[in-house]
């Protein structure tokens, strides 16, 4: 396991669900009239996420998720719509089930020295802890984009108890991450045709009503990494 120091960071809980787009349709009044919806949502309440994910040349955070580790990183780059221009690095940290995102902004030269392994010229040049802590990981472990998942997203919130739950569909991978911002690459699917991903987060406590929306129909909670499951379904296609 890789070695980090203590973290005094807030860790939310993420709950993730593998369901039927007719499950979902069947909920979206539902939260629909309870929750906010996304201020970042098009008038359908959607808008697409393109992230391109990182992992050392041991596929540490492949293998962690294969020996079901309780406390494990991973890194990406991700951006929303069409919307190159903003650009945000985050460090997405788990530990026993529980979530915490630390990111930080990037203009277009940073992103480029990133995909281009100048790591060492970017940690001298930025101030941002987030940039510095990924520099500095990926010199030492040879940290190198891996693949991209692309999906829509509806997105709910309930900004008293800092609730956030969404839908993501039609998630896909690709193995040309030289494309990433060109947004013209060959897109597999992760999920069976008609499948998608719930997921619910919040702080300690998750509200009756929303919990009772959520499992009146005995929906299992259960692990879902776009990540893993992306590395997985290239190497079945021998992307990888």
């Amino acid at each position: 396991m890789r070695k980090e120091s203590a973290l005094s960071a807030k860790y939310r809980n993420e709950w993730k669900y593998s369901c039927t787009d007719a499950f979902l349709e069947s909920i979206y009044p539902k939260l629909k009239a309870a929750l906010n919806t996304d201020k970042y949502a098009d008038s359908n309440g959607t808008y697409s996420v393109h992230s391109v994910y990182f992992d050392d040349i041991y596929d540490s955070c492949v293998r962690e998720n294969d020996a079901g580790l309780s406390r494990r990183y991973k890194y990406r780059i991700r951006y929303y719509g069409d919307d190159i221009d903003f650009l945000r690095l985050e460090r997405k940290e788990k530990l026993d089930g529980r979530c915490h995102k630390s990111s930080a902004l990037l203009t277009i030269e940073q992103y480029n020295k990133i995909i281009n392994s100048d790591m060492s010229s970017l940690l001298w040049e930025t101030d941002d802890p987030v940039i510095k802590r990924f520099c500095t990981d990926s010199i030492s472990r040879h940290i190198t984009p891996k693949c991209i998942v692309d999906y829509e997203r509806t997105a709910f919130v309930e900004p008293i108890t800092n609730v956030r739950i969404t839908f993501d569909r039609n998630i896909s991978v690709s193995n040309e991450t030289d494309r990433f911002l060109e947004r013209d690459y060959i897109k597999i699917p992760i999920q069976q045709k008609g499948m998608s991903v719930l997921e619910v987060k919040f702080d300690d406590i998750l509200p009756s009503y929303i919990r009772h929306i959520i499992t009146e129909k005995g929906l299992i909670q259960g692990t879902f990494s776009k990540y893993y499951f992306g590395r997985k379904e290239l190497q079945s296609k021998g992307r990888i």
